[in-house]
């Protein structure tokens, strides 16, 4: 297949791009390359004759018409947007005009596409979003793809604006649409500003370790690779107007996880003064509207799809902590821009 790939200089973008090269398929980049991405990301796959990248705005149709109409994709796997929630707190506007009305131009591009080419029948448009579309769980329960909409956040509340604008172009245009929703990524070439980074890059120079509230709120983490490899079969074997629900199956309190990365730390690289990184852990006030906990009922990929996910939770840590330990050019180079290497927002 020739996949249009939208964010893919991103984190989970560029895992799907090196993904789908990896399995033989052409693919075109197309991102805007604002704060959070990087063609280093790609860098791997960056002379591969079947990867082509275009610097283009989802916000600008014409960029998209022209796009499309150079490229002739297969499908589309849609995951640009802005991601990060405290930054959807402080400047709610960027997150409407990207995640909402961007993907408005997407599937109008795709759909002025797909019908000029005579409605392929092989054609697909994977939108994928987030389980914070869902809310908040109480102590017991899990999402599934039938569980109402309920977004506390800006981010979450345009992501879910995206899926619903999805499903309509599917019911009210035939357009082939599939759709996913993924619990929290982590792994190599996260952007260090969300959790996981910004604890281990602090760890490794001795600031505190900030954890919202008490720490006690809960993520499923799923680890990019993973998650990539679920995007494709989404893209690929999905059935046209559903959605799949993607998760790690690795749930751990914000708490439980730092504790983690702090032991994998005191293991890979002893502090100089023999004690814990633990001992930086600093708790900060809650952001608002912070969900209590996530967690995702993988039944549908395992049973129509035969994916589930292959690495744990702390599996995933320790290669995600050597990463870092071995990537210092690459978390370096983007920590110097301003305002990166903190976690952002009114808490």
């Amino acid at each position: 297949m020739k996949i249009l790939v939208t964010g893919g200089a991103g984190f989970i973008g560029s895992a799907v791009v090196r993904r789908a090269i990896a399995a033989g398929h052409s693919v075109v980049n197309l991102d805007a390359l604002t704060y959070a991405a990087c063609l280093e990301n790609v860098a791997a796959v960056a002379d591969d004759p079947n990867y082509a990248f275009v610097q283009a705005d989802i916000r600008d149709r014409a960029a998209l018409d022209a796009v499309f109409a150079e490229h002739t994709p297969d499908a589309v796997m849609h995951l640009a947007a802005e991601s990060h929630v405290d930054r959807s707190i402080d400047g709610p506007g960027d997150f409407i005009e990207t995640n909402i009305t961007g993907t408005y131009n997407m599937l109008e591009a795709a759909r002025a596409h797909w019908a000029g080419q005579g409605r392929p029948g092989g054609f697909r448009f994977h939108h994928v979003s987030t389980d914070e579309v869902f809310g908040s769980l109480g102590p017991t329960g899990q999402f599934t793809e039938e569980t109402p909409y309920d977004p506390r956040s800006p981010y979450s509340a345009s992501k879910a604006a995206s899926d619903h604008l999805a499903r309509a172009w599917f019911h009210t245009y035939g357009l082939p649409v599939v759709l996913s929703n993924c619990s929290n990524n982590y792994g190599p070439f996260h952007f260090p500003e969300k959790l996981i980074p910004v604890i281990i890059l602090n760890a490794l120079a001795g600031k505190p370790l900030p954890i919202y509230g008490d720490g006690s709120n809960v993520r499923d983490w799923l680890y990019v690779e993973d998650h990539a490899e679920a995007l494709l079969t989404v893209l690929q074997k999905g059935a046209l107007g559903e959605s799949y629900n993607i998760g790690g199956e690795n749930e751990r309190s914000n708490l439980e996880l730092v504790r983690t990365l702090c032991a994998t730390l005191d293991a890979k690289r002893p502090r100089a003064d023999g004690t814990s990184y633990a001992d930086l852990i600093t708790f900060v006030t809650d952001r608002p509207g912070h969900d209590a906990r996530y967690a995702i009922d993988p039944t549908r990929m395992r049973a129509e799809l035969g994916w589930r996910p292959s690495v744990t939770v702390e599996e995933g840590l320790e290669r995600t902590v050597q990463w870092y330990l071995d990537n210092e050019d690459w978390w370096r180079a983007l920590q110097d821009r301003q305002g990166v290497g903190q976690r952002l927002g009114t808490g």
